[in-house]
């Protein structure tokens, strides 16, 4: 399930605000640094912050898919292994075992209940 991209309330609000400011001045300087032109620099600046936010999220969405289908792959290429070796050198061998199965002679038994017998 891909990541949810992320949308700014501020900067809508910023947008708006910045053309409402335009229409009272297109160069409105209220003193200590605080002009239209700084103002619209900052909206830029978010926006391309959410812009490289919102693609990283892209990226790893990417990566976990490519991650999963891999552990996918391994997990279906694990089973056939085991067979194979399995196959060569049997099911009671100690290289069975050394490749991660159990020995036939090892393995347990089920215990069944003379009372649960009916």
């Amino acid at each position: 399930m891909p990541r949810k991209k992320r949308s700014s309330p501020v900067l809508e609000r910023g947008e708006r605000r910045a053309a409402a400011l335009k229409s009272v001045s297109p160069s409105l300087n209220l003193g200590d640094g605080l002009t239209l032109e700084n103002y619209m620099l900052q909206l830029e600046l978010w926006r391309s912050q959410l812009a490289t936010y919102n693609e990283s999220l892209s990226f790893a969405d990417r990566a976990l898919s490519t991650v999963r289908d891999t552990e996918k792959e391994l997990r279906d290429l694990s089973e056939p292994m085991l067979i194979a070796v399995a196959a060569k050198y049997g099911k009671n061998s100690y290289e069975d075992k050394m490749a991660g199965g159990i020995r036939k002679s090892e393995r347990k038994r089920p215990v069944r209940n003379a009372n649960s017998v009916t």
